[in-house]
This record gives structure tokens, C-alpha cells and sequence, in this order.
């Protein structure tokens, strides 16, 4: 990653579907305390921040910058989208307005976007 972008991960996050019941059963972290350990395993810079009120479509992750619009993605397994993840994050980088063309996002992306909000203006 790079100064132009912002990883946030929520580490509160539970699955989708999943009880705080469930989430808290055996004393594991959390999903999205899961999915910040992974990252940080591979070297991905993020920031851990706790909820990020997408409860209901946990994992949830918000890639950000300076002039570059926002996306907040839910639907994320650390056990399955870590390579879905990471080509988001490369191509998020890569686009200088933060705008990833609909082809170019992996399918759980496309069908998991929570928001994409426009940059702010100056």
C-alpha cells in the first residue's frame, strides 16, 4: 500500500449472519480482528478500528485517500477472500481517483459494496 490510500479494517466485526453469541462462543477473536491479524501477516499497512457500523455485513473495510473516493466493503471472510482482498487493494492503489472499473473489482466486491462515497471537495 501507499501514502495515497488508507485500509481500514473493523475489528469488531462477526460474519455475516453470525450471533455475537456465536462470534463470542469460544473465545477466538472476532472475524474482523481475524482479518487484521492475516493482513498484518502479509505485510498489508491497515488501520484496526473498532466498528464501523455495518454490523449486519461484517467483515467490513473502508479503503480510503485524499481525493480518491471511498469504499466500504462487507461480506468478507478472512478464511476465504484474503486473495479477493488483496487484488482489491493493489487496484484501489493503482487508481488515481480511487475509482476501480466494475470488471477490474473481484466478485465478492462487486456484490458486497456497502457505499462508495464521492471524495470531498476541495
Amino acid at each position: 500500500m501507499s501514502d495515497v490510500m488508507e485500509l481500514v479494517v473493523c475489528t469488531t466485526c462477526r460474519l455475516t449472519g453470525q450471533s455475537r453469541a456465536e462470534a463470542d462462543a469460544d473465545g477466538a477473536p472476532r472475524a474482523g480482528a481475524r482479518l487484521s491479524a492475516v493482513l498484518a501477516e502479509h505485510g498489508i499497512p491497515h488501520r484496526r478500528q473498532e466498528c464501523l457500523s455495518a454490523c449486519d455485513r461484517g467483515c467490513v473495510v473502508a479503503f480510503r485517500g485524499a481525493g480518491r473516493w471511498t469504499y466500504v466493503q462487507g461480506g468478507l471472510c478472512p478464511d476465504r477472500h484474503l486473495p479477493d482482498l488483496l487484488h482489491m487493494i493493489r487496484a484501489y492503489a493503482a487508481a488515481p481517483d480511487g475509482v476501480v472499473p466494475w470488471r477490474d473489482r473481484p466478485e465478492i466486491i462487486r456484490k458486497q459494496t456497502i457505499a462508495r462515497i464521492p471524495p470531498m471537495e476541495p
